[in-house]
């Protein structure tokens, strides 16, 4: 294993086993970073291979777009670990690599004991990447799933769509990408833990905790503190008709809204103080969409985008497979490139002033560098069983100022800490992280009851300095001075406005990294455009593959999680350039090309087959049948999924195999699409005369993907989560004992952590950071408190 790369990994030797999408995205994020990546693939390839979303018959030898996409400049080899001379080889191959890869059930994992403990049997530092549907271990670890199934199990799917024409969950495959993401940051981390440590990790990623994380808004932190269930619903304003295309707005204040309102010409509802609750829209959902539409629809794409963007609202077209590599932000930053494969791609979705793009090799041909491998296999030794005696958290030691709001940034932060660096979050009291307010509990001190805050900041210390006051500047710039990392994520203009750019804080300390993650990059015509989650979410592409087929649907939050674990990744490599060259850097993670990447199949179907993705209601192109349906009185909806022969042979025989299912048309999955109408039909007979739960264990005990729709305040208590301990119970000082999310990556991840502190209260550390780490006495702190400087309570509270 060597052919050595380029880049803050190079030297990192990775086997990656994994079939399909998460996997292989995780080890594609290492090769943008430098790391060597072999492709272990079972005899016939990994199924990707023969894959394309819209059925293209691919001509012999030739591997589909999407595959090529994930896996260039990896190498390939074919090894049947079900044999012992393949199982041996594969050993004998991760004995010499730093990180393995894998995907396999879990049961055929335990039977051919592919554990931990036999990788580092043979090298104590090899690491274990495992990516399943519910993790490796607890109760459900056995139980079928495909990624539809698994957003019903987090609540997502039951909280999207019209109340009269049912619940739509998220197309694309889109939970894949996202367990791919926190998959690629797992096994970063295991890596530089394991060089600390001399100790391998095993990473457990669990699909389901990746999609709690990212396709729920903390919701679960949400059920503590708030009575009822979450309603079915889509957001108003959302994504609109205009005259030539559709439109996405985006109104997360309360400003927003008003300002939207009057910008249709509907000041009288900007001041109806019901209005103000998003819900509430949505019970005049007639009404609404008659004074939106009567404006919107009289109106073209670029007329709306330059009315609402002058008013600072957040708004976009809605990007598709065909429009995106033309839309002239994109085009001006060159964020489409031309793959070795002919098709357009994106490029990788961070940008380093110092670290250069590693340019990529096609995707390998089946078992194509065989040779080369087992002829470098006899000329590597093993790694050695030499421990470093290092810190396990990879960050320990790292300072990084977070400047960040709302959800991207600070779930970024949030990581940083989990990964063991000390995070500062910085706030004033004049304009306190927006996110404090967006949702919250209407409690006493409001400010400290928003689920999403409490979530994404679990882990940080809290300071409130007033950045545009001179003497509160002075002091950021004293922490800027002292800290590893400095991470923001405002519109570009806003921290130069306050004289934080680039230039500002490289001049203050040249070893810092800057991290920035604008909304759509630090140039190009849309550079100072306001962009939320759901502002990226409608412009690449991942809005266009959800919904009703008359109606995209925005996904709701994925965008800022997968945003922040982006940032997190790069992060990373830049603090692993800096080892060699003593410099930071700044490094740019716009969240728009984050998402073009996780959406990447749209745009790469059209340029390399001339097809058009598009959504199609709960239907997709990898399972079929794929729906959700109603069961029996009030007991809600059950999701089902068949994603391939033989789950269709056990749902008929779950079924008791009537005689419509025997029909021979329905043996293959193309016969089963073409008839999708009728098997839906009789499975929502089948499904009306069952309660949701009972139809759920029947199906699921048999084999069959299935799972009935949760409510997101219903999440817990969960017997998987619970076996995994994947939440944290923190007391803190307003919202008393408390439920938080944790790592979806499995119990023993980063077992040797300290405990995590619950998120920050306003202003809660100002005084510890002002006198121990800049060294103001009593007297100073007392002024900047009387000064507004410093504070505990909002200043308009």
């Amino acid at each position: 294993m060597s052919e050595k790369g380029t880049g803050p990994l190079a030297g990192m030797r990775v086997l990656d086993c994994s079939t399909e999408i998460a996997g292989p995205y995780a080890a594609k994020l290492l090769v943008e970073g430098g790391a060597e990546v072999v492709k272990v693939e079972p005899p016939g390839g990994d199924p990707l291979r023969a894959w394309t979303a819209s059925g293209q018959r691919l001509p012999e030898g030739e591997s589909g777009a999407l595959f090529q996409f994930l896996n260039a400049s990896k190498r390939s080899i074919v090894l049947d670990v079900e044999e012992p001379a393949g199982r041996d080889e594969l050993l004998e191959l991760a004995a010499r690599a730093d990180l393995v890869i894998e995907s396999l059930p879990p049961a055929t994992a335990r039977r051919l004991t592919l554990e931990l403990a036999t990788f580092t049997a043979r090298n104590p530092a090899t690491s274990l990447l495992s990516i399943t549907p519910w993790g490796r271990s607890g109760p459900y670890a056995d139980r079928p799933a495909t990624e539809f199934t698994l957003q019903a199990a987090v609540g997502s799917t039951a909280f999207r769509g019209l109340p009269d024409r049912g619940p739509v969950a998220a197309g694309g495959r889109i939970g894949e990408w996202v367990a791919g993401t926190y998959a690629g940051l797992g096994a970063l981390g295991a890596y530089l833990s394991a060089r600390q440590t001399g100790r391998g990790r095993h990473i457990d990623v669990s699909i389901f905790e990746c999609l709690v994380l990212a396709m729920t808004v903390y919701h679960d932190l949400q059920s503590q503190w708030v009575d009822g269930p979450l309603r079915q619903a889509v957001e108003i304003p959302s994504i609109e008709p205009a005259k030539d295309g559709w439109v996405g707005f985006c109104t997360i204040t309360g400003q927003q809204w008003m300002d939207f309102c009057n910008m249709i010409g509907q000041p009288e509802v900007a001041e109806d103080e019901r209005f103000l609750d998003a819900t509430l829209r949505l019970e005049h959902l007639d009404f609404m969409q008659r004074i939106i539409h009567s404006w919107t629809r009289e109106r073209e794409l670029a007329e709306i985008i330059e009315v609402a963007s002058g008013m600072r609202i957040p708004v976009a077209p809605v990007g598709d497979g065909r429009t995106l590599p033309e839309m002239d932000q994109l085009k001006e930053r060159g964020v489409y490139r031309r793959a070795p494969g002919g098709f357009l791609q994106p490029r990788a979705p961070f940008i380093f002033t110092r670290t250069p793009e590693r340019p990529l090799r096609e995707a390998p041909a089946l078992d194509a560098d065989a040779e080369a491998i087992r002829a470098e296999l006899l000329a590597t030794p093993a790694g050695s069983a030499e421990s470093a005696g290092g810190p396990g958290q990879p960050l320990a030691g790292v300072r990084v100022l977070d400047l960040t709001t709302f959800w991207a940034g600070p779930v970024a932060t949030n990581h940083l800490a989990n990964l063991g660096a000390e995070v500062l979050k910085v706030e004033s009291i004049q304009r306190p992280d927006g996110m404090r307010f967006a949702g919250a509990a209407k409690r006493e001190s409001m400010w400290e009851w928003s689920p999403v805050f409490a979530g994404a900041n679990v882990g940080k210390l809290g300071i409130t300095l007033r950045l545009d006051d001179p003497e509160g500047l002075d002091l950021v710039k004293r922490l800027v001075a002292d800290s590893d990392v400095v991470i923001e994520n405002f519109s570009p203009r806003v921290v130069e406005n306050f004289g934080l750019g680039w230039e500002v804080v490289q001049a203050l300390n040249p070893r810092a990294i800057m991290v920035r993650m604008p909304a759509f990059g630090l140039d190009g015509p849309w550079r100072d455009r306001t962009g939320f989650a759901m502002t990226i979410e409608q412009v690449s592409g991942l809005a266009w593959m959800t919904g009703y087929p008359d109606l995209p649907m925005v996904v709701r939050g994925t965008c800022d999680p997968v945003g922040g674990m982006h940032a997190v990744f790069a992060t990373l490599l830049a603090l692993e350039e800096r080892k060699d060259s003593g410099q930071g850097q700044l490094v740019e993670v716009p969240l728009l090309e984050a998402a073009l990447n996780i959406g990447a199949e749209l745009v790469i179907e059209h340029s390399a087959y001339g097809v058009l993705l598009s959504r199609d209601s709960n239907r997709g192109p990898y399972a079929a049948p794929q729906g959700v349906y109603r069961c029996a009185g009030d007991s809600g909806h059950l999701a089902l999924a068949v994603a391939d022969d033989a789950q269709w042979r056990a749902l008929r025989e779950a079924l008791g195999d009537p005689s419509w299912a025997r029909d021979p048309a329905l043996a293959d999955a193309a016969g089963r699409r073409d008839r999708h109408d009728e098997i839906d039909a009789e499975l929502g007979v089948w499904c009306e005369g069952r309660e949701a739960e009972a139809a759920e264990t029947r199906l699921s005990e048999a084999g069959v993907p299935a799972q009935r729709l949760i409510n997101g305040h219903a999440l817990s208590p969960h017997p998987q989560l619970e076996a995994r301990g994947f939440f944290d119970v923190l007391e803190h000082p307003f919202t008393g004992s408390t439920r938080y999310p944790g790592w979806p990556l499995g119990p023993e991840a980063f077992a040797d952590a300290p405990p995590r502190r619950p998120p920050p209260t306003l202003g809660q550390h100002s005084e510890e950071i002002l006198r121990d780490r800049l060294g103001l006495s009593n007297e100073a702190i007392e002024k900047l408190r009387a000064d507004g400087i410093i504070g505990t309570r909002p200043s308009f509270m």
